[in-house]
């Protein structure tokens, strides 16, 4: 880190030119630029020194900052502004990024308020970020509209991680935004941010902070820790959301998976209500809730754009923990409708048969009964084998994302999501079936595929979904690739389920893994042991 003084007609450092200021808050200022070094263009964010920022060594806050902004980059690439220097200047701190595709939140409310549909996918995408940055073990403390950017078509980018520093910090930058108990002096953790992203949509829809700056740091944390925040007027379907991430006492804050499923409702009776087609949008899962109406803001969006943006980041930040060996599944349902594991293997060399010969392949072990303990999983391979082609009451589904599978007839895509790196994941099921598959694909894998079912086994542990795996996790070998299995109980909305999880490779870096899920009481009944048993004989992948 190193120390100056800069005026706007000065270089940062001797390095960095000032182009145009792009935002403006209480505790920072944002500017374009460019590095007159390598001429490319960078953001640079100028914020007000923590106080215990100041008393660090200048190197370890450096490092501290960009580290945690790296971690997060690989996490969710494209989504977090990556920090590449850190600058000193008195009492405050140039973080100098990348730049970012899009504007500022700050700029964008600067021509008023938003309507609600446009704020929850927003909000969707900032919460999005955040949800993976708190499975990594890191709060972002200090969220603002400066720190949040919006691209044309629903892109959201996050800037700001490291700022704060790991341990929770007793004070903010930005003291509209900071929760009560950061106010107060208390630090904070996730709870923290979540609050900073309730008043960021109360600000969307009603046009005016939730609580404003009140001219001085001690006067607006005053009045964040006092001051009653009126109920939004213009939020509609939104309303809950933000009032429940607004409640002053962070253990009676909603948790983020509420928050996700509010806002997803609030995508999806958009959705229903403009009955576009479903073959080219995502389909969200059906939640329990009357289609609210839309009111319209001053900026119309088209709906593809309000729904896909949304998405985009969801699907981004997955395959960005898939390749950084990060996945968890935290906060998610540990059944068919979860994200499906990283499978990380190299291709056996010498394979015993080729990719595309439909030989008798490892099937699931069974146990007695949905309640079996891990002792008692490792039995038989199913009795019932299918040979027809298509077996009766199945039809060969060819998704158009290129893989080929036989389906239960009545089956379809229920949800598709997918990145711009070619990855995707696609889940199979009907309506009234519990039963679901999922198909997952990605081009960014690594190594072991028995290490990657450990890691979702110690992340399901930490869930509260009952989570009980059944017998080892086994390495097979799956149309002569390498792969391994995995199969758990779960429960979900009440229901105990089984999973039962493949996964191989079938190049360096691709691969794919099928996740089949179904009431652990039907488990060994003749329809779900030949549905199993026919996914894995005819599952044929896009690249295979």
């Amino acid at each position: 880190m190193v120390k100056v003084q800069v005026s706007t007609d000065e270089l940062v450092a001797g390095r960095y030119r000032l182009l145009e200021g792009v935002h403006h808050e209480e505790g920072r200022e944002g500017w374009h630029g460019q590095d007159v070094e390598s001429e490319r263009p960078v953001t640079l964010t100028r914020s007000r020194l923590p106080a215990h920022l100041r008393e660090e060594a200048e190197l370890r806050t450096a490092v501290r900052i960009t580290r945690e902004s790296e971690a997060l980059g690989l996490v969710c690439p494209g989504r977090v502004s990556v920090v590449v220097d850190v600058v000193e200047d008195k009492d405050f701190l140039w973080t100098v990024t990348a730049r970012p595709e899009g504007v500022p939140l700050s700029a964008l409310l600067g021509h008023g308020p938003v309507d609600y549909v446009r704020a929850a996918r927003i909000g969707l995408g900032v919460l999005d970020v955040l949800g993976a940055a708190h499975q990594e073990g890191i709060t972002h403390g200090d969220l603002s509209p400066g720190q949040v950017w919006v691209e044309e078509r629903g892109g959201v980018t996050v800037a700001g991680f490291g700022l704060m520093g790991a341990s929770a910090s007793p004070r903010v930058t930005a003291p509209s935004y900071a929760s009560p108990e950061q106010a107060r002096g208390e630090g904070g953790g996730p709870a923290t941010d979540l609050w900073a992203l309730g008043a960021i949509m109360y600000e969307m829809v009603e046009g005016r902070p939730a609580i404003r700056d009140r001219g001085g740091l001690e006067a607006t944390f005053r009045a964040v820790e006092r001051l009653p925040i009126r109920a939004p007027l213009s939020a509609g379907p939104l309303s809950p959301a933000i009032q429940g991430l607004l409640r002053r006492d962070p253990v009676e804050r909603v948790p983020e998976s509420v928050v996700r499923e509010a806002l997803t409702r609030i995508l999806k009776a958009e959705l229903d209500e403009d009955s576009m087609p479903t073959e080219t949008l995502p389909i969200f899962r059906d939640l329990d809730a009357p289609p609210a109406r839309r009111v319209w803001g001053k900026v119309p969006l088209s709906r593809p754009v309000l729904l896909g943006g949304a998405l985009a980041v969801t699907v981004v930040c997955f395959a960005g923990l898939t390749a950084a060996g990060g996945l968890s599944e935290r906060g998610a349902s540990a059944s068919g409708s979860a994200p499906s594991p990283r499978v990380s293997a190299t291709p056996s060399p010498t394979p015993s048969a080729s990719p595309s010969s439909t030989v008798a392949q490892q099937a699931p072990s069974t146990s007695p009964s949905p309640s079996s303990s891990s002792s008692a999983s490792a039995s038989p391979s199913p009795s019932h084998t299918l040979t027809e082609d298509p077996p009766t009451g199945f039809f060969r589904y060819n998704a158009p994302q290129g893989f080929s599978v036989e389906l239960p007839k009545g089956w379809k895509p229920v949800r598709t999501e997918s990145s711009a790196d070619g990855s995707y994941r696609v889940t199979l099921g009907a309506s009234g079936d519990p039963r679901t598959l999922v198909v997952t694909y990605s081009t960014r894998l690594t190594s072991d595929p028995v290490a990657v079912w450990r890691e979702v086994d110690t992340s399901l542990r930490g869930d509260s979904i009952a989570y009980e795996r059944l017998g080892d996790i086994r390495a097979v070998t799956y149309q002569g690739y390498k792969g391994a299995d995995m199969e758990w109980l779960s429960t979900n909305d009440g229901v105990r389920e089984r999973t039962f999880g493949r996964g191989y490779l079938i190049g360096d870096h691709e691969g794919f893994s099928l996740r089949w899920t179904t009431p652990a009481a039907d488990w060994d009944t003749a329809a779900d042991r030949a549905a199993l048993t026919t996914f894995l004989r005819t599952f044929k992948g896009g690249s295979q």
